[in-house]
């Protein structure tokens, strides 16, 4: 199949991160240890060989215990990580919800950061001002807007945080396991919105614990484990072979 109608292709993927072998407790003593060439790591591949590709509008949830790469592999696909090996290719605009409160300051209110958030994704103030209420409305935190972000809960920043990216309909969603903080009430919104998104033609990466949620959401699934592809297919298939060996 042409390369041309995949939006998201992951080659051979590796992604390596360096491991401290011994305790460095202040920054003068790490500094003179790197100066000595002293300072010992020991190589880590949280990915290994990881391959993916995914057309415009497939569904994709990302299942594996905690410390199976789901998060590295999305931050790669992102752009956070560069490929220690391998290649990452992406086509189209993305909305990545994959750590609470990233792209928010703590010390702005909701109201400001609503606007600094817009302002990362690429969307001018007037086109923020434009959509403002609809965001707040979605996010059901009228009461709150003046309120800093450092006092939120984890759950009211999740929900401002996917309120203003999914706004708009981006080519590719990426949603790591940020809206499990929220209630439940919430979450069956959060789901009813990404199958509208998906339904316009939305690419969709989803990572989470529940099978359940998985299944309702994603047609197809990757699961990984200590960084390696275990199995790649229908949602159903894989989450049963996640589930049976858990």
């Amino acid at each position: 199949m042409d390369n041309e109608k995949y939006v998201i292709e992951v080659s051979n993927a590796a992604v390596r991160f360096n491991m401290a072998n011994e305790r460095v407790d202040t920054l003068k003593e790490y500094v003179l240890k790197l100066v000595k060439h002293e300072l010992m790591y020991q190589e880590f591949l949280a990915l290994q060989d990881v391959s993916l590709k995914v057309k415009a509008g497939e569904s994709w949830g990302i299942v594996g215990t905690n410390g199976s790469g789901k998060s590295t592999l999305l931050k790669l696909i992102c752009g956070i990580l560069k490929p220690y090996k391998g290649t990452v290719k992406v086509t189209g605009t993305m909305a990545p919800l994959i750590e609470l409160g990233a792209g928010f300051d703590g010390e702005l209110t909701a109201r400001e950061n609503i606007y600094l958030n817009g302002t990362l994704l690429g969307h001018s103030e007037s086109y923020m001002k434009e959509h403002f209420d609809e965001i707040v409305d979605f996010a059901e935190l009228w009461d709150f807007m003046d309120m800093p972000i450092k006092n939120y809960s984890s759950g009211m920043a999740a929900r401002l945080g996917f309120a203003v990216a999914t706004m708009v309909r981006p080519d590719i969603l990426i949603c790591d396991e940020v809206l499990s903080v929220g209630d439940y009430k919430f979450q069956e919104k959060c789901e009813e919105r990404m199958q509208e998104m998906l339904k316009s033609g939305t690419t969709l990466l989803y990572v989470s614990h529940s099978k359940e949620a998985v299944e309702k959401i994603c047609e197809n699934a990757l699961w990984l484990e200590k960084g390696h592809v275990k199995m790649c297919g229908s949602a159903e298939e894989v989450c049963a072979a996640y589930m049976g060996k858990n």
